[in-house]
């Protein structure tokens, strides 16, 4: 092998594969056609005398001489980008970077209204694009660059190469309308349980947390409804006497209405912090920095805000 004429973006096209275990897919997140990543990996398997990656059922796995070559290659583009990405000026009144975040549809709801309107200020020619939240992807997402930044509750992180900035504490309460029987009225356990709930999809973190703490302290419960999207779920329990499990966050906004009443759920729940996620790959971007910096700044602010303008009715009874 002669490394003076080894292709760089072969690397890129191995890391993608890595992440994704799909030459189909590792295509897609690259912009590429399948032919032309299937050709990519040909050559990689030529310079290395080494399959790399083998079909089993439907993933292409890796072999061990795959295993050696990760963390070298990941290194070395990682050192390629932050030298790139250090000799880039940011200038936040001149830009016009789009930045793609991935967030859930609460975080689109509460924090992308505030951010958009800061950015009219600071960066008016700055684009924001946002992108599905999946917990099971987005450290991938985030290191090949797919997203610049995740917003969310993420504890899966914590054990990847993501330099994570706090944000704001949220918690969870149960959201009546105002013509709910029990509007006003401090919630005990009996109370909870005759609540009709609708329920939503558990692929949001904070929300599966809340849900998985219900079943195992053995509180009753009963979901009449489901659906996969919170930002359903005002709607839905404005017009009928359903129940909801709902963020604090979220609720400081529909709460403004008057429609609804909030009432502390009678167990404890155990707060979640909410953060903005950047990859190392990626932590000389001035750019970058400058966005996560200016949502540490609007969303700490409100935050405070948000907690001194909720009115929350008292749990009653076991906590």
């Amino acid at each position: 092998m002669n490394a003076n004429t080894f292709d760089l973006n072969l690397v890129r096209v191995f890391l993608a594969i890595w992440d994704l275990r799909s030459v189909t897919a590792a295509a897609d997140r690259l912009g590429l056609t399948q032919p032309a990543v299937s050709h990519s990996l040909k050559r990689l398997r030529e310079q290395f005398s080494d399959p790399l990656f083998v079909r089993v059922g439907p993933r292409m796995e890796p072999t061990e001489a795959a295993f050696r070559l990760h963390e070298p290659f990941n290194r070395a583009l990682r050192v390629i980008q932050q030298t790139i990405l250090s000799h880039d000026a940011f200038v936040p009144e001149l830009s016009e970077r789009t930045f793609t975040i991935a967030m859930s549809d609460i975080s689109e709801f509460y924090l992308l209204p505030q951010l958009l309107a800061a950015l009219e200020t600071a960066a008016p020619s700055v684009r924001v694009r946002s992108a599905q939240l999946d917990a099971g992807t987005v450290a991938a997402a985030l290191r090949t660059g797919q997203v610049d930044l995740a917003l969310g509750y993420l504890p899966t992180l914590r054990d990847a190469d993501i330099a994570s900035s706090f944000l704001l504490e949220d918690n969870f309460l149960c959201l009546v309308s105002r013509s709910h029987p029990l509007a006003g009225q401090p919630l005990d356990l009996d109370a909870f349980a005759r609540l009709n709930f609708v329920d939503v999809s558990v692929h949001a973190t904070g929300y599966k947390r809340v849900r998985d703490l219900i079943s195992e302290i053995g509180v009753r419960w009963t979901a009449t409804t489901r659906i996969e999207h919170f930002m359903v779920v005002p709607e839905l329990v404005r017009q009928t006497h359903l129940a909801a499990i709902f963020p604090f966050s979220a609720s400081s906004r529909v709460a403004r209405c008057g429609e609804f009443s909030l009432l502390e759920l009678p167990f404890e729940v155990p707060s979640i912090e909410v953060q903005v996620h950047l990859h190392l790959n990626f932590q000389n971007d001035p750019g970058l920095i400058w966005m996560r910096d200016l949502m540490t700044r609007i969303f700490g602010i409100s935050a405070d805000r948000m907690r001194q303008e909720l009115q929350i009715i008292p749990a009653r009874g076991a906590r």
